[in-house]
């Protein structure tokens, strides 16, 4: 059985038992920061399972791409994955352990025929009734193993969330492959069983603290590993011997003329690059770009782990992008948006690799330089110092380092690594969020809704439902306010939440900001300016209108600049990021190089073009998803999208299509103008653009209109002539300052051939020391580096007065510092007549000193000081 059978299987089998099918979310969690990635099947449902959210139904089944970072170090061996594909059926407060336990064994046994006596499960110690439902469908009393919390009770997705005891169904792959031992059993670390299905009951809810709290209702968060039942069905004894790895193993053995099987190195090698060939394919598809931050570092780090055991292979080229092209094809029937981003993650691989490539050798020389010396040194490690400059100078991963050490029975201090980096990493970490100060929690019951109207009303009489006051309670003027329906936006998908003001019969809140609670509800953020609020309130909410249509024309024209780069840059463009307020937007987005000036003017004509046709904005609201998707919408790539869509379209046909729950305006001539005010790279393949529209591209264009009509008057011009008549000017002055350099070069050369003349022999060595006119020290050391030119050998020490001060150089030829002469200790005792100091290099150094009238003085010792020796 493929794994392509068994993937559809399971969900037909569900579906059958009235399980809505719900698609895999995209890697990067939604909403969740307490997770990096998507790690289970279960983190997309677990805002239902906290009550923060209705589920879609009460049963739910997926097949889920996952990403766990806890086994990236043990990827190579015949078990570890980090990318995989996860099935899973889910409960939300609807069916609990009997119905679990009963479909899973009616699954594996009946549709995917596993041999019952092949079969072993696993309960949580005390977990009588878990016990007590396996022998009611007469499991053998002996093949189920009690196990502590280590092995079968499941924690949350994320350092917080839903949790619970768990029972595990094993595969047997009998006595002779195992350890031997009499007490050998699914807890076991010996290759004899392999876990295929993790039932988890959910019943409680853990906090940061570790403290657990019951559920509103018990849950089902099941979770089979597709690529483990594939070996399991297909009988091979290693996930990389089945059907979703062969083609990529293929391809790798292929490219470096190497036969799997043969050499247990180099059957390691191929593991790692295979399974991380699929990681690297999956987070690119998803929106992940590498970097040194986050889940752009989780990146970097497989592909330059892949890269580096190529190269343990042989592979001296650049690879992985056509690993990751098989990646592509094998699973882009399941998941398109592998074909949809094909030349994207090619592009991206193969920029990151030949950046890593060009590093590689100098890193790995380093590394093993390092290793020798801690060595010889006795030590048993290499420092977390030695790694971070590997790192840091090199983009030389800790872990490779640490591969290095390990073949050379070294350790390296992670510890001590982490903490090097440390305060480098938090540097550049930055908010992508507009905060809003004071803000207020809310906890309000997962049924309760709020009717948002903000899209054709700004003003509306509503209720206030709730009202959460600060730390200082009823005294507090700052509250967070909720109500039964409300005009105002609550912060999204790159739009900022509205301000405005609630007006109640005895009182009113100036609202400074909307967020919206993980169920999407509106919550208002504010502070009494006058009187009092109470719940029950009937009340009067206004958006500020004006602030309202500025950040509508930033938002439209954020949909229209997505157009216009896909017009001129290609089809491979695709939003990375937005930031919409009233003051201007912010549109991160996916291209691999840096835009020319004649690309940026032609983005900019081809917006100001759709806005001068006022062309219509119209909103299409309950869309089926797939049906938006299909018509090409643009969907956002790490957004997460319910069955029903609204659809923003620009003209019709449209220009622009995206789906955005955002505020617009009815047609764009309503934005005015548009302004690209800057374009950079924000990291590898990823850039960003800053624009402003309406009233703050009028400001900025009058305010660059003013400056360039003053620049006209200072230089007297037209406006029109005036970028050319500075130009000129620039250039008349730029060949001054190149007769004034001749100038004073003659001026120099002057001065040196009047110094030459006082040059006299001291015991065998020519001397010279002697003051200068007023000058600065950059033609002090001109002067002594001609006279050093026309004197062959000499000590030449100059003094002058610099900003009045004395200053002073020294130069001694290379032939006497042989001799023992140098020159900053010369210059260091010189200056120090005149209360001063310097030093510097045994051929040139300077110093500055206090009393520029005791230069003639400080001058004179220098006769004295090369008599005996210079010092």
């Amino acid at each position: 059985m493929t794994s392509d059978q068994i993937r559809e299987l399971f969900l037909r089998f569900f579906e059958e038992r009235q399980h809505k099918i719900i698609p895999s979310s995209s890697l990067i969690p939604h909403g969740d920061p307490t997770m990096l990635l998507t790690t289970a099947g279960m983190v997309q449902v677990k805002p239902y399972f906290l009550g923060l959210a209705v589920a879609p139904s009460s049963r739910l089944a997926s097949c889920q791409k996952c990403f766990r970072t806890t086994d990236i170090d043990s990827v190579g061996d015949t078990k570890h994955l980090t990318f995989f594909e996860m099935l899973g059926n889910f409960s939300v407060g609807d069916y609990f352990k009997r119905e679990a336990i009963t479909w899973g064994w009616e699954f594996v046994t009946q549709r995917l025929k596993i041999a019952p006596d092949k079969l072993w499960v696993t309960v949580f110690l005390d977990d009588d009734e878990a016990f007590e439902y396996w022998r009611e469908i007469d499991f053998p009393a002996e093949r189920i193993a009690r196990l502590g919390e280590r092995d079968n009770f499941w924690g949350p997705a994320g350092d917080s969330g839903p949790c619970g005891p768990c029972s595990e169904i094993h595969y047997d792959f009998g006595e002779e492959i195992g350890c031997g031992r009499p007490e050998c059993g699914p807890a076991c670390d010996c290759s004899r069983f392999s876990e295929v299905w993790n039932l988890v009951f959910m019943e409680y809810n853990q906090d940061r603290d570790g403290q657990r709290t019951k559920l509103p209702k018990p849950n089902i968060d099941t979770g089979m590993g597709l690529e483990r039942i594939s070996a399991v069905m297909q009988g091979v004894a290693s996930v990389y011997d089945a059907d979703l790895f062969l083609p990529i193993r293929g391809e790798i053995c292929s490219l470096a003329g190497k036969e799997y099987g043969k050499d247990s190195s180099v059957d390691h090698a191929i593991r790692v690059i295979g399974e991380h060939s699929r990681g690297i394919a999956f987070l690119i598809a998803d929106g992940v770009l590498p970097s040194n931050e986050g889940r752009g570092y989780v990146l970097r780090r497989i592909l330059r782990r892949a890269s580096f055991f190529g190269r343990r292979l042989g592979i001296e080229d650049i690879f992985l992008g056509k690993v990751c092209g098989v990646v592509v094809r094998k699973m882009k029937h399941v998941y398109p948006e592998l074909a949809t981003n094909a030349n994207h993650i090619a592009e991206i691989v193969k920029i990151e690799e030949e950046k890593f490539l060009g590093t590689l050798d100098a890193g790995i020389n380093l590394a093993e330089k390092i290793a020798e010396e801690s060595i010889k040194q006795g030590r048993d490690f290499i420092s977390g110092e030695e790694v971070f400059r590997l790192w840091d100078t090199y983009g030389f991963p800790a872990e490779l380092t640490a591969d290095i050490a390990g073949t050379k029975g070294l350790k390296v201090d992670v510890h001590g690594f982490e903490n090097a980096i440390g305060k480098q990493r938090e540097k550049a970490r930055a908010s992508h969020k507009f905060a809003i100060n004071h803000v207020v929690s809310v906890s309000l019951e997962p049924k309760f809704e709020v009717d948002f109207v903000g899209y054709n009303q700004l003003t509306v009489r509503a209720k206030i439902s709730k009202i959460s006051r600060g730390n200082a309670g009823s005294k507090d003027k700052k509250i967070a306010v909720v109500l039964d329906r409300t005009p105002f936006y609550g912060e999204m998908g790159g739009q900022i939440g509205d301000t405005g003001k609630i007006i109640g019969p005895g009182g009113e809140v100036r609202i400074i900001g909307v967020t919206r609670d993980p169920a999407g509800r509106a919550i208002h953020h504010g502070e009494i300016v006058k009187g009092s609020v109470s719940e029950g309130d009937e009340v009067e909410a206004i958006v500020d209108i004006d602030r309202r249509l500025d950040i509508a024309r930033n938002h439209t024209a954020t949909h229209l600049l997505q157009a216009a780069l896909r017009q001129v840059l290609g089809d491979h463009v695709q939003q990375r990021g937005s930031l919409v307020g009233p003051e201007r937007l912010r549109f991160d987005f996916s291209h691999l190089a840096a835009i020319s000036r004649q690309q940026l003017d032609e983005i900019q004509y081809f917006v100001n073009d759709l806005i001068l046709q006022n062309i219509p904005v119209t909103c299409c609201d309950n869309v089926p998803y797939k049906q938006a998707v299909e018509g090409g919408a643009i969907a956002l790539f790490d957004e997460k999208y319910g069955d029903k869509v609204r659809v923003i379209e620009v003209g019709q046909p449209p220009v622009s299509a995206e789906l955005c729950g955002g505020t617009h305006v009815k047609a764009t001539g309503e934005i005015g103008l548009f302004l690209i005010v800057s374009e950079s790279s924000i990291g590898s393949g990823l850039r960003r653009i800053e624009a402003l529209t309406g009233r703050g591209a009028y400001s900025l264009l009058e305010k660059r209109l003013l400056a360039l009509e003053e620049i006209a008057s200072q230089v007297r011009s037209s406006t029109e002539e005036a970028p050319r008549k500075v130009e000129a000017l620039i250039a008349e002055l730029s060949a001054e300052r190149k007769r004034l350099v001749a100038l004073e070069r003659n001026l120099l050369q002057n001065v040196v051939e009047s110094l030459v003349k006082k040059a006299e022999n001291v015991d065998g060595i020519t001397v010279l020391a002697a003051k200068v006119p007023d000058s600065t020290l950059s033609s002090l050391r001109e002067i002594g580096d001609l006279l050093r030119d026309r004197l062959g050998s000499a000590i030449i020490v100059l003094g002058t007065v610099c900003d009045g001060r004395p200053a002073f150089i020294a130069t001694v030829t290379h032939d006497l510092v042989g001799k023992g002469f140098h020159a900053g200790n010369i210059v260091k005792q010189v200056a120090g007549v005149t209360g001063g100091d310097g030093g510097g290099k045994a051929t040139m150094a300077q110093a500055g000193g206090r009393d520029k009238g005791k230069i003639d003085e400080a001058l004179g010792i220098v006769k004295d000081l090369v008599k005996k020796g210079g010092q």
